[in-house]
């Protein structure tokens, strides 16, 4: 079994734990009385490559990153640091995140002048999962290519929809890109890891990008250490990057913010 099989079986299992204490029409009733979600790809687009900046405490690869570091003063360091997004981790066993993490976050980030959009990074894998993303706070939510047949991406895709969120559709190779073409996703991340070997390469970005049609966001994703990948990856075409490691281990995340959105 790889290591992305042994994350959706417990997963699988989590999922079926959090649907018996919180039935989908108790996050339905939730999900009611939010206001609107905050636009995710929009915010994703501009003159200078724009920053993800995420939330997260551990990782399979690294192991422990900043694990008794506090939501809210991580999103008060994204939030002063110009990022145009945040995105939180919610998968426990292997990156410590939670849910609770995500509705901080979410409550925070759009408080903000201006307000900005909020990522739940899961893997998601069944629509309970996206409404749960909903209730919690999120404007968009992550859809792994590797771990879903095309017919779930299609349904998550539309759940996403008919409750207002969007979503970053991850590729690594050329046949998931076709994937995620097929399925019509309008934001494409491009993961420079690969979940099987862990190995990284930016050049996974400049490979797919230039393939992917006008008219999609192009998010790359892992691998990105400074302002000097950033400029790399914009020649490739990207709109934007999400950065977790190096901002958490940053001295000064605030600071190392700002370097990356400047």
């Amino acid at each position: 079994m790889t290591f992305l099989e042994r994350i959706i079986e417990r997963t699988r299992q989590d999922l079926a734990r959090r649907r018996h204490i919180r039935p989908l029409a108790d996050l339905d009733h939730l999900v009611s009385s939010l206001a609107p979600t905050v636009p995710f790809a929009s915010a994703l687009c501009g003159e200078r490559v724009r920053l993800i900046a995420e939330l997260k405490r551990a990782s399979p690869s690294k192991g422990p990153i900043a694990p008794q570091v506090s939501a809210t003063t991580v999103v008060a360091d994204y939030l002063a640091g110009g990022a145009a997004a945040i995105s939180v981790l919610t998968d426990e066993p292997y990156f410590q995140g939670t849910l609770d993490d995500l509705e901080t976050v979410s409550q925070l980030a759009h408080a903000a002048l201006p307000p900005r959009p909020v990522l739940r990074k899961d893997f998601i894998i069944d629509p309970y999962q996206v409404v749960e993303a909903r209730a919690r706070g999120a404007d968009a939510f992550l859809l792994i290519v590797a771990a879903l047949s095309t017919r779930a991406l299609r349904e998550l895709l539309s759940v996403g929809r008919d409750y207002g969120l969007e979503a970053i559709v991850e590729v690594h190779d050329e046949r998931e890109l076709d994937r995620a073409l097929e399925v019509g996703a309008a934001v494409i991340g491009i993961n420079n890891r690969d979940l099987r070997t862990f190995t990284v390469d930016l050049a996974v970005t400049e490979r797919l990008a230039p393939l992917i049609p006008p008219g999609r966001v192009i998010v790359a994703e892992s691998g990105i250490q400074g302002r000097h990948d950033i400029e790399r990856l914009a020649m490739a075409g990207v709109h934007a990057v999400l950065v977790g490691e190096s901002l958490m281990s940053a001295p000064d995340r605030r600071a190392a913010v700002k370097e990356l959105c400047s």
